[in-house]
């Protein structure tokens, strides 16, 4: 076997459960004698090493809850962290976040920290840059030893976990429909690259919500922003090149820029053209004009993830696949002033 051997493929290959391979490999009397001559004779043929991360995770309950967020900048994140922190400090538990600031090394370091520090299990967004070079392995080799983790948010169909989402096409769609429904047809996206699961779907609510309302979509009509960078030249140039009379923005800042944006040319908001962002937050409350925006409600998710995480530190579940659950949570549209 070229693939690194985890207690997860033992399990598979013997049709045993995970724990079963994890009392095996530790003699315990729990495990009759033949079952452990065989997981250990399997392990020691196909040279298996326990993963450490997982090790320091697995061998203690330590009532703390590892949390890392891509950034604390967008209100979301911060919104999303009180929800875990307030769930689980009621159920007892103590929450260290830490932000990997859109890198993928400082995301593998902080899962190492976090690790040995001792906690129970993860809760995590993913990085731009892990979204971007698609690589899963940190998360694969401590989730195939059966630590706990809960994606929320940025997640991916490559790790097998429990994750929280918003129902982006659905509200991406709606979105669109609203901007359609008060007269406009040249609706712009401003968005991220499709390496981020959350701006494809808002994409692709986006385009659908356009065709069914028989309006073509122009892909001249979609930004894509870097995630890391000056982006107010760019944007100033977009706005010079098109005739716009809306704009679907996939956060709040990018939103914001935009209004100032449009605003500098001396178009009027809403009269001329309208916005609606994603992410409630107190730049949409505070705006001039004050803006649309899709509540993505953060605390639930939040409340939502820790929820998952701490039912499978407690009841001590296995990391099975078919036992691994995605909860939706319905995004709504908060109407303000930048929209008619």
């Amino acid at each position: 076997m070229k693939q690194k051997i985890t207690l997860k493929h033992i399990a598979r290959e013997l049709d045993v459960s995970i724990s079963t391979v994890s009392k095996a490999l530790k003699n315990s009397e729990e495990i009759g004698r033949d079952t452990k001559e065989k997981v250990q004779a399997f392990a020691k043929l196909y040279n298996y090493k326990p993963n450490n991360i997982a090790i320091s995770l697995k061998n203690k309950r330590t009532k703390n809850i590892g949390v890392i967020i891509p950034d604390i900048v967008h209100h979301f994140f911060t919104t999303v962290f009180r929800g875990i922190e307030k769930y689980a400090n009621e159920q007892g538990y103590n929450v260290i976040v830490c932000v990997s600031d859109e890198s993928f090394d400082k995301e593998v370091i902080n899962m190492e920290l976090l690790a040995n520090g001792s906690i129970d299990g993860f809760i995590m967004s993913l990085s731009a840059e892990t979204q971007q070079k698609n690589d899963f392995n940190h998360l694969k080799e401590v989730t195939e030893q059966g630590v706990p983790l809960v994606l929320f948010d940025r997640v991916t169909d490559e790790v097998a976990c429990d994750k929280v989402v918003i129902d982006d096409f659905e509200i991406s769609y709606k979105a669109t429909k609203n901007l359609i429904k008060n007269g406009r047809k040249k609706i712009a996206l401003v968005t991220t690259e499709n390496y981020f699961n959350v701006s494809k779907k808002r994409a692709e609510g986006y385009t659908k919500a356009l065709m069914d309302n028989g309006i073509a979509a122009n892909k001249a009509l979609v930004l894509k922003l870097p995630y890391n960078g000056e982006s107010d030249t760019i944007i100033d140039a977009f706005f010079d090149a098109h005739d716009i009379d809306a704009v679907l923005c996939v956060n709040e800042i990018f939103a914001i820029t935009c209004m100032r944006a449009v605003q500098k040319k001396g178009l009027r908001i809403p009269e001329d053209i309208s916005f609606i962002g994603f992410t409630n937050g107190i730049l949409s409350r505070y705006a001039t004009p004050t803006l649309t925006t899709v509540e993505q409600h953060g605390e639930k998710m939040g409340e939502v993830a820790a929820k998952m995480l701490i039912e499978r530190v407690e009841n001590d579940i296995d990391e099975e696949e078919e036992n691994f659950k995605t909860e939706v949570i319905k995004a709504t549209l908060i109407k303000r002033d930048s929209t008619s």
